[in-house]
């Protein structure tokens, strides 16, 4: 039997990437997933790929009008979720000595404040026994130049994680988070948007990682499906670091 057949799942940031790699692994378990993001055009991309299985809901998570008509969607149609992929995030590169207001904001508007409230907003709809996974960053232990914004959300979300596993235990709902190292997704051109940096960023990133390569979104994928399944049925608060060895090696 496949690992999530008839469960429904939200996977935000789900159009490229880990997530869209994510919603695929869930659609191939037997699940229905719903996917956000704030480009209609990759989501219709998206939904191509991923065909019959999956619904798209076009929204900005740090945007609470948004959350809310994602959520009425889903109630409306399915009633219910058994699983979350809280994914979505926002990077920019900023050292402190240049930081704005405008920087900071974006970063901790979309990544801390909008996972926080994509999981409490969906609360009402999670049954019991449901599976909550948090995307975090090796980062969250790491102190790289230019990061400091985007790491501190990052070990926002960790925190979340410890919280609300305490939290929602008595509803046998389980949160963990996955800290992924550095993977090939399109988020390299965000940040490094001139081609010659960014080759020049995945040899560097290669270099520091012990097992010599980035990570690949179906690898992420395979570790959130663990996290989201009854693979992990005693796990909850963790962080399963996936990141070829850079933050223990």
């Amino acid at each position: 039997m496949s690992k999530l057949n008839g469960k429904v799942a939200l996977v935000t940031g789900g159009s490229s990437g880990i997530g869209l790699a994510t919603a695929q692994a869930f659609v191939n378990e037997g699940a229905f997933v719903y996917i956000t993001g704030r480009r209609e055009d990759e989501l219709a991309k998206a939904r191509k790929q991923l065909g019959d299985k999956v619904a798209t809901v076009q929204g900005d998570i740090a945007d609470f009008d948004a959350l809310d008509r994602l959520y009425a969607k889903i109630g409306s149609e399915k009633g219910h979720l058994d699983i979350i992929v809280a994914n979505a995030a926002f990077v920019e590169l900023q050292p402190l000595a240049a930081a704005t207001p405008e920087h900071f904001d974006k970063t901790f508007n979309t990544n801390a404040r909008g996972t926080y409230f994509t999981v409490a907003k969906a609360l009402p709809l999670l049954r019991d026994g449901s599976s909550i996974v948090l995307v975090s960053s090796g980062m969250n232990v790491k102190g790289y130049p230019a990061y400091g914004a985007y790491a501190a959300t990052k070990a926002a979300i960790r925190s979340f994680s410890r919280t609300w596993a305490h939290e929602l235990k008595d509803r046998g709902i389980r949160v963990n988070t996955l800290s992924p190292g550095v993977i090939e997704t399109p988020i390299i051109e965000v940040q490094f948007p001139d081609k010659e940096q960014a080759d020049g960023a995945r040899t560097m990133f290669r270099n520091m990682t012990p097992m010599g390569r980035m990570g690949r979104p179906e690898e992420m994928a395979a570790a959130i499906l663990f996290l989201a399944s009854n693979d992990s049925s005693y796990s909850t608060g963790i962080d399963l670091v996936a990141d070829g060895g850079i933050t223990s090696l």
